[in-house]
Parts: structure tokens; C-alpha cells; sequence
């Protein structure tokens, strides 16, 4: 819906001014009206062309989605109204666009909407999942509650991605090292040896050939190798956001050796646990299957949770079609089915979400130990093609020269 700037004044004659979202104009006038308020002006809110292109590129980390919802969770905890909140956060927030965000919040506030129905209006931001909670807890009246499980589901999301960066660091470091000194030894290194070697008539080994090789095409067809790379990555950005291309792609990741078993890990972590959570928020079932579906990241378990979902609406519970999946294992299974039997399907979800953290950090503490053996090789492969192809014609010259 637009945003509407409007001018009025209260029942004191007082002038107000703010910007409230409605469908169109009218019903902007209207909302004014109910909210006791002479309306002088209502225009539509346009953002400056070069403000709205820049907007687009504009991110909130999660961790200041986190310290947003931090600070909420402290504010409401302690008393305040929602507006007092949201204008204590905006005044010490540094992310410029974020900080306009609350702003744009709290003026939908003022302008009638709720906390849910504001939020909805930054998809990018506030997911489904953390729209629904707040819904939940606007219906219910356990705001505090609910945003400290928000702060929890946040800060778990967090720990993870820190602890995969630090795993990989180390490797995908020296791979990039080792390239770059790749780069720099056909670039310079070779030519030079090539001259050399050219002065006399003798055959060039095979890993110097294809050194030389690679050095020509990057000088003469490097604008050619960059646009082939451009639509490489183009061309497979379009394939995986097709439903085919995304399934394959989805599907190769659950697949793919020592990753796949660790993605698989953390997508259903974070379904258990986000279920859960949705469950204790008072959010009904069948809406938590779709938020869950739609916010998994992976459409083969975005199926796999539609089938459970599917059971559910019939009547035949959860644990059910979870034992004909291979993605969830017996044990699993069984703690939810357990959780049916004692009407704490929640708390046993968290179980499993729990169990799941476990193996997948055992899996992200040793990454670098099961990756090691991989780079190991590939290195040593990139290592031995350079040093035969800059040794091999050395010792075919000091052949060559040597007195008969």
C-alpha cells in the first residue's frame, strides 16, 4: 500500500503532520478522520528517483536485525509503549536505511496500522516468520515473550553462519593464494621462459605447453573470458531460479559429499526450531507449515514439509509421513512421535532442533579437517603442473649443453 503525507490538526487545533499508509486517498482521509483528526492535506509520498534506485541495494545485516529486536524485547520488558520504543531504537540505530525503516514504521503506527501489518511492508527485512510471531503476540498479548524467542532464533542463525565462516576461512584462503600465485606464473614467469626457450630448436615439455597456452589465451581473449564468465554466471543464476533448475540444484546440495549432509543439518534445524517456536507463539498449525515451507531455503525440504503439512490438515499427524522421507532419520521420527503421544509435539521439536545443532557442529568444527585431504590435493596438483612446466625444459637445456 502507498504512503500518504498528510497535514492536519487535532481537536485542540494543533497542527500535526506525519505520513500514514492507506489504498488510496480517500481512505487515508478517512483513517485521519477516525483518528480525531481535520485533515488539511493528503498527497501521496513519493521517494526521489535516485533515493528509490539506492534503496534497492540497501541491506540489514542480521546482526542489527538482531540488536533492533535486542532492544525491543528490553524496551516493551520494561514498560514502554511500542511508539517510545521504536523511537529510542531509530534515535540509536547508525544504519541509515534501517533507521529510516523505523521511522516509516512508527509514522504506519501512528497512522492506524499495527506492529505485524508495518512490519509486512519490509519483506526484506522482517520474514514471514518473524511477521507471525509479532501477529501472534499482538493477538495474544505476549509481546515480551515472543520477542525474546525472536532474539533466541536470530542470535542461533548468527552463531552458525559465524562458525561455517570461521571453518572455511583457512581453506578458501589458501586456495585463492595458490591461484593468484598461479595467475602471477603464467602471466610473467612463463613468457619470459618461453622467449628462452624458443632461441633453441628442441621440443617443449607437455605442462609448459599448456602453460604457454593458457598465457596466450588470457592476453589475447581475456575480454572474451571475462564475458564468457559473465554469462556463465548469469546463464546459471536463471537456471536456478527456475522451479526445474532449482530443484536439480537444491537436490545437488543435499547430495554433494561432506557439504551436503551439513546443509542438510542446518535446513532442518532450523525447521524444528522455527516450528517450535511458532507453535509456542500461538500461531496455528497449518499456517506454520507454510511459513516453514516458504522460509526452509531448500525446495526439496520445502516439499518434504508441504507433505507433512498435507498429513496434518487430514488428520494423520506429523510423524507420519516423516518416516517414509530419507531426510529425516529414525531417531527424529521417533522423538516427534513421542511429542504426539504426549501433546508436546513443541517441546519435543526443540529436541530435535537441539540434536540436530549438535551434530551439525561437530560436522562445522571438523569441516576444515575433512576439507583439508581436498586442498591437500589440489594443491599439490597446481603446485607439481607449475614446477614441471618452469623445470622440465631447464634440465632438457643443461641436456642439451652438456659436453657429449
Amino acid at each position: 500500500m502507498p504512503n500518504f503525507k498528510y497535514k492536519a490538526r487535532d481537536k485542540y487545533s494543533k497542527s500535526v503532520s506525519g505520513v500514514i499508509v492507506a489504498v488510496s486517498s480517500a481512505e487515508a482521509v478517512k483513517k485521519l478522520q477516525d483518528m480525531g483528526y481535520i485533515p488539511i492535506s493528503v498527497e501521496v509520498s513519493r521517494e526521489p528517483g535516485a533515493e528509490k534506485f539506492l534503496n534497492k541495494f540497501q541491506r540489514v545485516r542480521p546482526e542489527e536485525l538482531n540488536a533492533f529486536t535486542r532492544q525491543l524485547y528490553s524496551l516493551q520488558k520494561a514498560g514502554l509503549p511500542i511508539l517510545s520504543s521504536l523511537e529510542a531504537i531509530s534515535q540509536q540505530t547508525k544504519n541509515r536505511y534501517f533507521k529510516l525503516v523505523i521511522e516509516r514504521i512508527s509514522s504506519s503506527i501512528r497512522g492506524g496500522l499495527s506492529l505485524s501489518t508495518a512490519l509486512k511492508e519490509y519483506p526484506k527485512i522482517f520474514d514471514g516468520v518473524y511477521t507471525s510471531m509479532i501477529k501472534a503476540a499482538e493477538s495474544g498479548g505476549s509481546m515480551v515473550n515472543i520477542l525474546e524467542r525472536l532474539t533466541g532464533l536470530i542470535e542461533q542463525d548468527i552463531d552458525t553462519r559465524s562458525r561455517i565462516k570461521a571453518a572455511t576461512r583457512y581453506p578458501m584462503l589458501a586456495f585463492f593464494v595458490l591461484c593468484a600465485g598461479f595467475l602471477i606464473v603464467v602471466t610473467f614467469v612463463i613468457p619470459r621462459f618461453a622467449v628462452i626457450y624458443s632461441q633453441f630448436n628442441t621440443a617443449l615439455p607437455l605442462p609448459t605447453r599448456i602453460l604457454i597456452g593458457i598465457n596466450f589465451i588470457i592476453q589475447k581473449f581475456w575480454y572474451i573470458m571475462i564475458v564468457v564468465i559473465i554469462g556463465a554466471v548469469y546463464g546459471f543464476r536463471q537456471f536456478i531460479k527456475s522451479p526445474a533448475g532449482r530443484a536439480i540444484w537444491d537436490n545437488f546440495k543435499l547430495k554433494i559429499p561432506i557439504l551436503g549432509p551439513l546443509v542438510t543439518m542446518l535446513v532442518m534445524s532450523r525447521f524444528a526450531r522455527i516450528t517450535a517456536i511458532l507453535m509456542k507463539s500461538g500461531v496455528p498449525i497449518l499456517e506454520v507449515f507454510d511459513l516453514v515451507a516458504n522460509t526452509s531455503g531448500n525446495v526439496i525440504i520445502s516439499r518434504a514439509i508441504e507433505n507433512i503439512k498435507g498429513s496434518v490438515a487430514q488428520g494423520r499427524g506429523i510423524s507420519e509421513p516423516m518416516k517414509v522421507n530419507s531426510l529425516f532419520p529414525p531417531i527424529v521420527v521417533q522423538m516427534v512421535s513421542v511429542g504426539e503421544q504426549t501433546g508436546k509435539v513443541d517441546e519435543l521439536l526443540l529436541n530435535v532442533a537441539d540434536y540436530y545443532d549438535r551434530e551439525s557442529g561437530y560436522m562445522i568444527k571438523n569441516l576444515s579437517t575433512y576439507v583439508e585431504p581436498i586442498l591437500i590435493f589440489v594443491l599439490a596438483t597446481m603446485v607439481l603442473v607449475m614446477a614441471l612446466a618452469i623445470f622440465l625444459p631447464m634440465w632438457n637445456l643443461i641436456r642439451l649443453f652438456r659436453p657429449s
